[in-house]
């Protein structure tokens, strides 16, 4: 007789199988806690972004002109900002004294336009001029900065009152009296003093256009063909100012390379920590030093870059706004006073000038009174800076309280 096989019942078969793998109960909780954690700590972008979205529809703005202004705008004021990096590497917090920087680079421009030097060359040289003078600001600004380790930030506005007197001392009181200069087109009539407004017709768009013999930067379409369907959608007019961003990308670049360096680390501990750096064998002033001096520098040919983009330069004020703005858009996009990245200058430049381009037409649209969006540029130059610090002073705060439950954890 063959043999009976035996059978297994159904509940021996369920018994047999493997149980399925209960999912953690806390997993979801820490994904929503991570998620939190990105929010919390991009908290200032978020709140910018929001806002400029929302200023954009109440606007009903063409994103063919949002985008050709922030494109431009990226590229006049990108260099400034990324001048902010290397002190706050090196702790030296939010540089408000950049604006010694800016006067280096006008009083360069100055020089540059009384002896008629035109064009990218002329530009070209009003960067080499400015280099020994802001130089030497910063070295002047990191002594009195190293004087008061712990109070830059407050250090570096005053001194920029400072310099500023002295700077109007010179081109409103000194030159044409006890400095010879004959140039009636940009002296005051009595032929001691600036004029107000400088002229910068000869340089105007100089380094924006330097590329302009290989290729213009114009982007502009009525529509765009994907796999031989031709999409109407309108793009441009823009213009790229190419070598512009070019050389913004390649400070950015120069940045991330410095930070590897052996310098680069050295101002990271002196950053992170200036007894345990001195204890080290680093030379905690002398790093200083050299930060402030790179960061003045740069802030110098910054302001070249944005006033040949302006084509004019008010004499006695242009300079004065310099470190508010960078500064307001590098926190903006999410740095700190104690850490700060290459992509927290793009993301904030982006943010911030959306903002300053949008707040006028916003408020011609929600209030009917475009004066309302004036004002809130002002507001936001300066309220930015209040708002972003207190949300950073309250996002230390968390993780100090977190620190502290772990460690009794």
């Amino acid at each position: 007789m063959p043999e009976k096989i035996p059978t297994q019942s159904a509940n021996t078969m369920n018994a047999q199988k493997p149980a399925p793998v209960p999912v953690p109960v806390r997993t979801r909780g820490r994904v929503l806690a991570k998620i939190g954690a990105i929010a919390g700590q991009n908290l200032v972008p978020i709140i910018f972004l929001a806002l400029s979205i929302g200023g954009v529809i109440a606007a009903d703005m063409n994103i063919n002109y949002l985008i050709n202004e922030l494109i431009g705008r990226l590229g006049r004021n990108g260099f400034l900002v990324l001048s902010l990096l290397i002190p706050i590497i090196a702790g030296l917090g939010l540089n408000f004294g950049i604006v010694v920087g800016a006067m280096a680079g006008q009083a360069a421009l100055i020089i540059t336009t009384h002896y008629g030097w035109t064009g990218l060359g002329g530009f070209g040289l009003a960067t080499l001029i400015s280099v020994p003078i802001a130089m030497l600001l910063g070295w002047l600004t990191a002594l009195v900065l190293n004087r008061a380790k712990g109070r830059e930030m407050v250090t570096g506005m005053i001194l920029g009152f400072f310099a500023n007197g002295v700077y109007q001392l010179i081109f409103l009181v000194l030159l044409g009296w006890a400095i010879p200069m004959n140039n009636p087109a940009m002296m005051l009539p009595s032929g001691i003093g600036l004029k107000n407004t400088v002229d910068l017709f000869d340089i105007s768009y100089a380094l924006d256009r330097g590329l302009d013999f290989i290729w213009n930067g114009s982007i502009m379409s009525d529509g765009i063909n994907i796999f031989g369907l031709h999409i109407p959608i309108e793009i441009g007019p823009w213009r790229i100012p190419i070598l512009t961003l070019v050389i913004t990308a390649l400070l950015a670049w120069a940045i991330s390379f410095l930070i590897r360096t052996r310098l680069g680390q050295q101002m990271r501990a002196v950053g992170q920590d200036m007894h345990i750096a001195e204890v080290a064998g680093i030379n905690v002033n002398r790093t200083r030093t050299t930060a402030l001096v790179i960061s003045t520098v740069l802030a110098a040919w910054g302001q070249l870059i944005f006033l040949q983009n302006i084509g004019t330069m008010n004499t006695y004020n242009s300079h004065e706004q310099v470190s508010m703005f960078a500064i307001a858009a590098l926190l903006v996009g999410g740095a700190t006073t104690r850490k700060a990245t290459i992509w927290n200058a793009i993301v904030g430049v982006l943010l911030f000038h959306t903002l300053f381009i949008v707040s006028p037409q916003a408020g011609q649209a929600i209030l009917g009174i475009p004066q309302v969006g004036e004002y809130f540029r002002v507001f936001l130059a300066y309220g930015v800076i209040a708002v972003a610090l207190a949300v950073h002073a309250w996002q230390a705060k968390v993780r100090s309280n977190r620190e502290l439950r772990g460690e009794g954890e």
